[in-house]
């Protein structure tokens, strides 16, 4: 357990900096799921990658970009929607188009975003930082984004209903035991929190 003083947002206490924040989360991460599943959270450089353990590295690796919060929660997300096999293959085996996908590439992307962007949405407000939903196409196509914030949305309230995995789970349980903030419910959850 860390000894370090939980800092909440946005209620109006002081802002914890960010690379504070991402140490906080690295740890319990870690606390979490380096023995259980072998697998630790570390902070990357410019893209963020899932690594697999290999001969030469005894650990799976989630690794997030820049010290960003929010790509380490992003990642994360992904990691917990991952089954066993997929956790075996670098970036679990998924296909990614950059920035600049056409309105088709665009609607594809979306579609397997809901889930992890829910969990993360979760993860944020167990940590009590808010969460900015992300199209992730800013050079591509313009699109409507509307059915993907609602399908982001219902997936909360799904998960919120029907209860979460494992991992997701107990991360959500610790972050907010280490927030010092109440159980996640579907009302503290808004749809128009979405749009920005």
């Amino acid at each position: 357990m860390s000894d370090v003083s939980p800092v909440l947002e946005p209620q109006g206490a002081a802002m914890v900096e960010e690379s504070q924040r991402c140490q906080q989360l690295i740890g319990l991460f870690n606390e979490l799921f380096l023995n259980t599943y072998n697998t630790e959270l570390v902070l990357g450089g410019d893209e963020p990658i899932y690594l697999p353990a290999t001969a030469d590295y005894p650990h799976h690796r989630v690794i997030f970009a820049h010290g960003y919060f929010s790509s380490a929660l992003h990642e994360i997300s992904h990691w917990c929607i991952a089954g066993s096999e997929r956790r075996l293959l670098e970036d679990f085996g998924y296909w990614y188009r950059p920035d600049g996908r056409t309105a088709v590439q665009q609607a594809e992307f979306e579609l397997v975003e809901v889930k992890p962007q829910a969990l993360e949405w979760l993860f944020n407000r167990a940590c009590g930082v808010s969460f900015r939903i992300s199209c992730d196409n800013l050079s591509g196509e313009t699109t409507d984004t509307t059915r993907f914030k609602d399908r982001v949305y219902q997936q909360v309230l799904d998960y919120l209903e029907q209860g979460l995995a494992a991992r997701p789970r107990m991360l959500v349980e610790r972050l907010g035991q280490f927030y010092q903030l109440p159980a996640l419910t579907p009302d503290q959850f808004r749809r128009q929190d979405l749009d920005w």
